[in-house]
């Protein structure tokens, strides 16, 4: 007989990988006490919305998906936590239909707040003092995507001057290489074939790990180990400072059966002066030898570049500084942001703002040299036969998957495909912006 008093709960992610890990993890500790995990659209007991600081709509992001929970069902409860819960608790209580904000500390210990939570018409805050989330609670995310988000570390000790992930995260901590390790096997059993690293400052991995300041390890240390983890077939690195990430690093990738060839490296912006006023640790010098290294040994590599356009002080010919340092580097895409201004950061009160109107020309024009530096890398591996991650998504009878490199590729539906690694033969440039595929011929199959 149907169990009638089995609650439901549904959640919605907002902003970066880590915060996927975290609320997949928070997922599990509600599907372990008996909720059903239902979709977010869906009539619930709970809806949990994990937010983000850095988009610059994340007041009325956050409103948006408040509406959503209120509409699929008005008497649910509505939980909302996350970066933007931690900087900003007073105003999303204030939002009409949220019963609960849960700040950086207390989020994991959502459980606790669940049993006496009713709808009463105004928020309640449980939000502690960023200094106290001093602690590391590992995550992963599993069983919505082909790949597995895994937490390695959170916080950031760096001072970046347009950045609020300290005051919403705290101070750079690890989670013990030991638990990474098992993490990392229990993905691994699930059947999933890539894990992606993630974090907020990946680089600094082992400060923290036992409680205190110090490295116990480093990141080299960190994928050392996991280099050895049978079961997984790909591990990716996200996000690295450029002053992380060290020869040796770059040189286990390249010669590891599982780290693949893929960078995504955070620039912010190509002119010196500005990387001192945003308060960044390297110069353009330091930046363009990390690129030079990678493809030194790893020629076939995909490298992402992170870039701010906007931020004060940033004149046309500060801009046009880094618009031609990318156009010259041999990069293969680049996620562009526009600078906006946040509270309680150095940079709110700098002189020299741009006019927002300049801002939005600004990140048009680097995001049509994205465009055309993924088009080129993309050139550059037709023909190759790589070993692509098929996804389950069906859009319209086509699929999608990546090569180990990040080039995504695309062919007719086939169920029997998906969460499969396939050798196949890059053969062209869709309109889509997507490569279609081939089968590899026999002779490169027996050789593999």
């Amino acid at each position: 007989m149907e169990n009638l008093s089995r609650k439901t709960a549904a959640f919605h992610t907002l902003g970066c990988k880590l915060n996927f890990a975290e609320t997949s993890t928070i997922a599990r500790q509600l599907t372990g006490a008996g909720y059903e995990k239902v979709n977010f659209d869906e009539a619930a007991d709970v809806y949990v919305i994990n937010t983000c600081s850095v988009t610059e709509n994340a007041d009325r992001e956050c409103k948006i998906h408040v509406r959503r929970a209120m509409k699929a069902n008005p008497e649910g409860l509505v939980v909302v936590l996350g970066c933007y819960a931690q900087l900003k608790p007073q105003e999303i209580s204030a939002i009409e239909g949220v019963d609960l904000v849960l700040g950086a500390k207390e989020k994991f210990n959502i459980l606790s707040f669940l049993d006496d939570l009713q709808k009463n018409g105004h928020g309640q805050i449980h939000s502690c003092e960023i200094d106290e989330a001093d602690f590391f609670i590992g995550s992963y995310s599993i069983g919505d995507r082909t790949r597995a988000f895994l937490k390695v570390q959170d916080g950031c000790d760096y001072k970046c001057t347009y950045c609020t992930i300290p005051l919403a995260r705290g101070i750079s901590r690890s989670d013990t290489i030991e638990n990474v390790v098992h993490n990392a096997r229990q993905i691994a059993a699930k059947g999933i074939k890539e894990i992606v690293l993630t974090g907020v400052n990946i680089g600094d991995y082992g400060k923290g790990e036992f409680g205190n300041k110090k490295h116990a390890h480093t990141f080299l240390d960190l994928i050392t180990e996991l280099d050895a983890v049978e079961g997984i077939e790909r591990i990716r690195i996200s996000s690295i400072e450029p002053n992380l990430l060290k020869d040796e690093s770059i040189e286990l990738v390249a010669k590891s059966k599982r780290f693949v060839p893929h960078f995504h490296i955070p620039l912010q912006s190509g002119s010196d002066d500005l990387l001192k006023k945003m308060k960044r640790r390297y110069l353009t010098a330091l930046y363009r030898n990390r690129i030079t290294k990678i493809l030194d040994v790893l020629p076939d590599a995909c490298i992402g570049v992170d870039v701010i356009v906007g931020f004060p002080g940033e004149t046309e010919e500060k801009f046009l500084e880094t618009y031609h340092f990318l156009s010259e580097l041999p990069i293969s895409y680049l996620h562009v942001f526009t600078y906006s201004e946040r509270e309680n950061t150095e940079a709110a009160q700098m002189e020299g703002a741009v006019p927002l109107a300049e801002r939005k020309k600004r990140n048009k024009m680097l995001r049509i040299l994205s465009e055309k530096k993924k088009m080129a890398y993309y050139a550059t591996q037709l023909g190759k036969t790589l070993p692509v991650l098929w996804e389950h998504e069906n859009k319209d009878g086509l699929m999608y998957g990546f090569t180990e490199n990040y080039v995504r590729v695309q062919q007719p539906y086939n169920a029997s495909s998906v969460n499969q690694v396939e050798f196949l033969t890059l053969e062209q440039i869709q309109p889509d912006g997507n490569v279609s595929v081939v089968p590899a011929f026999e002779g490169f199959l027996a050789k593999v």
